[in-house]
């Protein structure tokens, strides 16, 4: 199969825009048409995996931390980040990265973790703003219904858990076209009425091209009337973050105890008890210490992220337990959620999840 059919499915899974402006999600290293047989699975893209991925015969690598972050303006191999992209493109290896847009969605890296940990009740902590925008055009009754079903196909009207979601009213609509026109309805020159239907509905923004494309060819109009609204509505199924509860509370010893053995982690890090049993959890994978203030105002008795400093622990102020359990673990179950992915949509594609662990921190314990 060509790279590009399973790069167009991850995107469609985690769209690209919805990562954030530091990242560097998306094909790094390697061509959309190039021939794939065998996809290799890591968390961070090193020189070990690229050798991992000569050895066992892999076309493309496929890790959440892109190797990729700023412009490499020389590639002589002096740094780690060359030699990968060097050795990666020598060896005819694709490399793609799908890292803070698989972070920021509803089934993504958050999602795993709360599942891991066994949360009820699981949604964004921090959802985005600017994501969604409006449409509003103008159809004529006879063609309402063809219009509506075109946009909802294309990604139109998803609000939550509702789908197929618009705002109908009727009314008239004026026109007259010029001698060059050739309209559906009445005749060049002459202004003409027609009873029509204002419909409204929301979609990404990210999909807005597809959607006018749906529209335009739905629509029978030789000139089609749309407005186009942004919007700073809260999009509750993307963003940063999630929070869930649990089953039952449980003390707060017995839960870190469950935590460090459910996510493979020897050393927690953390603030002091604050006395009260674990019912609501906050998480967000990787480093996490921008949440803070959106976890203590969602109520959660403890925030489970990584890599924060010394000083950010004070910023708990006795109102939330901070759990630093590492960065590589609390991200580590990515890897498993992309090989369920892949396979699921591609089974007859070989998918390997590495065999190498790629934490660079070590424990002396």
């Amino acid at each position: 199969m060509k790279l590009a059919q399973l790069t167009t499915y991850l995107e469609s899974l985690a769209p690209l825009a919805y990562q954030e402006d530091y990242d560097n999600a998306g094909l790094i290293v390697g061509s959309p048409d190039q021939e794939i047989y065998q996809v290799l699975i890591s968390l961070d893209c090193t020189e070990a995996i690229v050798d991992e991925a000569i050895t066992t015969n892999c076309q493309v690598i496929i890790s959440h931390h892109p190797i990729v972050f700023k412009g490499l303006k020389k590639f002589n191999g002096k740094t780690y980040v060359e030699r990968v992209v060097e050795k990666a493109i020598r060896n005819n290896i694709a490399i793609y990265a799908i890292h803070t847009n698989l972070d920021n969605i509803m089934t993504g890296v958050n999602a795993r973790i709360c599942e891991t940990l066994g949360l009820e009740n699981c949604h964004i902590l921090a959802p985005k703003h600017h994501v969604l925008k409006k449409l509003v055009t103008y159809v004529p009754n006879s063609h309402a219904d063809q219009v509506r079903n075109a946009l909802f196909h294309a990604g139109a009207g998803n609000i939550g858990n509702y789908s197929e979601t618009s705002f109908n009213v009727e009314g008239s609509g004026t026109f007259k076209g010029n001698a060059d026109s050739n309209p559906y309805v009445g005749e060049p020159g002459i202004r003409h009425t027609e009873n029509e239907v204002r419909i409204e509905t929301v979609y990404p923004f990210n999909l807005e091209s597809k959607i006018i494309m749906a529209l335009v060819l739905a629509h029978p109009y030789e000139e089609v009337a749309y407005d186009l609204y942004e919007l700073t509505n809260q999009h509750q199924q993307i963003g940063a973050g999630m929070i869930g509860e649990l089953e039952e509370p449980m003390d707060e010893d017995a839960f870190l105890f469950n935590v460090k053995e459910k996510m493979r982690t020897r050393v927690i890090r953390h603030t002091e008890f604050i006395g009260r049993a674990i019912k609501k959890v906050a998480v967000c994978g990787g480093a996490g210490g921008f949440l803070l203030k959106q976890a203590i105002a969602a109520g959660a008795d403890i925030f489970i992220t990584a890599d924060y400093k010394y000083h950010e622990f004070f910023d708990a102020e006795g109102k939330i337990m901070i759990a630093d359990i590492g960065h590589f673990e609390s991200e580590q179950f990515t890897q498993q959620l992309l090989y369920e992915c892949i396979h699921k949509k591609f089974s007859n594609l070989a998918i390997r999840l590495t065999e190498i662990n790629t934490n660079p921190v070590r424990y002396f314990i």
